[in-house]
């Protein structure tokens, strides 16, 4: 479940900003942040996370804070388990607060469902509020994260659930069928048309009348 989540998380923000060069999507990668410059001190690795305002090189084995212009996480999400959730919870909540300063946080628990999201207002995380349906937004993100079928997934300003790739895929596949579903249809319609004219025609001719001299 824990892997599940994140890869649904990065295949669908990849989807959603697939024309977009400018952010950093990761999952399960370590971040280095000593201000001593050394990879020994100080690192976090969080389930998920975005940066924003960087180039999206997908052969980066690690985000070391000191070789990318000094930029933190813009989002993060953590997914939650029983051995992570006091870390997840507070001292991780911490670090990412008052070191990373990353905007936006995020847990869920895919057990539990727990679900709770975070803004920093001056220097400090407050809860976000969560929206009818129960969806948080990301400002970040320009995307409400939510839940749908027990997993977390992204929402669109007007509702609309994020798909992933497959789901996009599929989605394009019932509109072409629904289109030439149309066609046939109406292609029908014409034949029950000239059907039923050829059938009055060839009526009004046993009762003698010629429709097309009648013209």
């Amino acid at each position: 479940l824990h892997l599940q989540q994140i890869i649904l998380l990065i295949q669908c923000l990849e989807w959603w900003w697939r024309e977009r060069e400018d952010y950093f999507a990761a999952g399960n990668l370590t971040i280095y942040y000593s201000p001593n410059q050394k990879k020994s001190e100080f690192f976090r690795g969080p389930d998920f996370f975005v940066v924003l305002g960087t180039n999206p090189n997908p052969n980066r084995r690690s985000w070391v804070i000191w070789r990318e212009e000094g930029k933190y996480p813009n989002l993060i999400i953590e997914i939650l388990s029983d051995s992570t959730a006091k870390v997840d919870r507070e001292e991780k909540k911490q670090i990412y607060q008052d070191i990373f300063r990353t905007p936006d946080y995020f847990w869920f628990d895919p057990e539990s469902l727990e679900f709770q999201g975070f803004t920093l207002i001056s220097g400090q995380y407050q809860p976000i509020t969560p929206n009818p349906q129960g969806w948080l937004w990301s400002q970040q993100l320009g995307l409400y994260l939510g839940l749908s079928a027990n997993k977390l997934r992204y929402f669109t300003s007007k509702g609309e659930l994020v798909p992933t790739p497959a789901e996009a895929a599929q989605q394009a596949e019932n509109r072409v069928l629904a289109a030439e579903n149309r066609v046939l249809a109406a292609e029908n319609q014409v034949e029950q048309e000239k059907q039923k004219a050829a059938k009055l025609a060839a009526k009004l001719r046993e009762l003698g009348i010629n429709i097309e001299e009648n013209l």
